[in-house]
């Protein structure tokens, strides 16, 4: 009965207005030259499949030089580089670790 009371308004019942927050993204880097595949699967447009080929392309020709490299993975080009770029932890300057 009181359910039904305040449900037509009764005992100044009202609408509340809720202010809710902006919905967050979820933001993250990912470093591809220590990235295990379960983590290179976050990225959009990565499967299991395409994230294996990735370690393996590591394993195999060593480490990316810098984040366009990835294109040398089959599977990956520019449209999917693109779409996982704001992911990728950015490579450091070769030539300033170097000390050159």
């Amino acid at each position: 009965m009181v359910n039904w009371r305040l449900s037509q308004g009764g005992w100044q019942g009202r609408l509340v207005e809720i202010d809710r927050a902006e919905p967050l993204v979820a933001q993250f880097e990912v470093d591809i030259n220590s990235a295990d595949w379960p983590e290179l699967i976050q990225l959009p447009g990565i499967g299991e499949t395409l994230a294996r080929r990735i370690v393996a392309s590591r394993e195999t020709d060593g480490p990316f030089a810098d984040n366009d490299d990835l294109c040398r993975v089959p599977g990956i080009g520019p449209k999917t580089l693109d779409r996982i770029r704001p992911y990728l932890r950015p490579m450091p300057d070769v030539d300033n670790v170097a000390g050159k």
